[in-house]
């Protein structure tokens, strides 16, 4: 675990890819306090095949989220989250770009309001075969 209760992600890449995994969600914390001026109690992101990444945010919610839960307006959490998304996309690809040295050819956030639980997903441009 790294600071903030971090989990640095046990799978790599092979290629030095644990220590760009905790980077990543590192940086998945400090974008969401930044943008959203509160960020996830716990992060982990893993490579799901050559070319996925997926960045698992827990405890992510707002607090006003968090009581529009609770008064049972998870569409509402869902429809903010996904303007969230549209307005900050291009700083959560460029970030993901520079630590993992990838172009990001898709990305898109999922959230589950009643677990406050948020998902960034991130696709990369395949790599050059080798031959």
């Amino acid at each position: 675990m790294s600071e903030l209760g971090l989990d640095d992600g046990h799978q790599t890449d092979g290629r030095g890819g644990g220590s760009r995994l905790a980077a990543v969600s590192n940086a998945m914390v400090s974008l969401h306090k930044e943008q959203f001026g509160r960020g996830p109690t716990r992060a982990r992101s893993h490579f799901a095949g050559d070319d996925t990444l997926v960045c698992v945010l827990e405890d992510a919610l707002l607090p006003a989220e968090q009581a529009m839960v609770e008064m049972n307006q998870q569409d509402r959490v869902q429809e903010a989250r996904l303007f969230f998304q549209m307005a900050t996309r291009a700083k959560f690809v460029d970030v993901v770009e520079e630590i993992i040295g990838r172009k990001v050819t898709a990305f898109s956030s999922a959230t589950d309001a009643d677990a406050a639980v948020v998902w960034e997903l991130y696709i990369f441009a395949p790599r050059p075969s080798v031959e």
